[in-house]
């Protein structure tokens, strides 16, 4: 069967991300969804303007850091914007450390400065659900400040972290009920759609999908997204390999288990078989293998 042709680029592409928040050109995209995003944080933000990406520690031994988006409002505040298509053991220290860079490049020289900082944003669009929250499947936004423990109130709330895991929006196009739910909703869905829905029938959505449709690329534009769809196909299909390894693997440690401990219990051979699912001949291998 032919592979459907996609209408609109895949957000959680390295050059879809970076076509629909990263260029100046659509820079109002990036503009209204960090407004939506942290509008309780930030009121109204106005102006944005794109930093350089990559940064360096203090000396040249510190590891570099290479932020997927960075930039700045008028009031000096930072957004560092991060795309996460995989799971990653470290990536909540990762975020940390990324908040780190922006908070020591306002160190000025000299005495007079009263270490007064400007506020850092940090925000994780991700790919997949953490380990630790699987258990809150309707949970999908966290906003972390440093909180003081015993009155669960926040102690500075000039470092805020936003992770955001997309998996766990399931919310249908009739379901949205606020502006910041259609921005998830685009995020999640946007190169599974053929049009743009009624229900995103307004100025900055009809944009993004105007910016996001394929057709509209020129030749070197639709070979470099297509050289990032196959980069996160690759991926993807690398972990589906090796999540369905390992739930072979697990099922195949339960059935040793299970074989082996009926067994020590003294049951027969075709009872142990009819409890497991094995036949005779797995089950005597597994009895020999001790």
């Amino acid at each position: 069967m032919e592979e459907r042709r996609e209408k609109y680029i895949n957000p959680f592409t390295d050059y879809g991300f970076k076509r629909l928040f990263g260029e100046e050109p659509n820079k109002e995209l990036l503009l209204d969804f960090l407004n939506e995003l942290l509008k309780h944080e930030q009121g109204q933000i106005t102006e944005l303007t794109y930093l350089k990406s990559d940064k360096l520690g203090s000396s040249e031994e510190d590891r570099k850091a290479v932020f997927d988006l960075y930039c700045q409002n008028e009031r000096g505040e930072k957004f560092i914007v991060e795309l996460q298509k995989t799971k990653q053991k470290f990536f909540k220290d990762r975020t940390v450390y990324y908040s780190t860079f922006p908070i020591r490049e306002q160190a000025q020289r000299g005495s007079d400065w009263t270490f007064e900082l400007k506020a850092v944003y940090t925000v994780a669009i991700l790919d997949f659900v953490f380990d630790e929250d699987q258990n809150e499947p309707d949970k999908f936004r966290y906003d972390v400040k440093l909180t003081d423990i015993e009155t669960c109130q926040v102690f500075y709330d000039k470092l805020t972290f936003v992770y955001l895991e997309m998996p766990k929006f399931q919310k249908d196009i009739k379901e949205l009920t606020t502006k910041f739910e259609k921005w998830m909703y685009v995020i999640r869905n946007l190169n599974k759609l053929d049009k743009v829905p009624d229900e995103l029938r307004e100025g900055i959505f009809e944009r993004l999908f105007e910016v996001a449709e394929i057709a509209k690329f020129s030749p070197e534009e639709v070979q470099a997204y297509e050289e990032s769809l196959k980069s996160y196909r690759d991926l993807k299909n690398s972990l589906d390999t090796a999540f369905e390894e390992g739930v072979e693997q697990g099922i195949e440690r339960r059935n040793v288990e299970i074989v082996k401990n009926s067994l020590q219990q003294g049951l027969s051979i075709d009872v142990v078989s009819a409890i497991s699912g094995l036949s005779h001949g797995e089950i005597e291998r597994i009895k020999n293998e001790g």
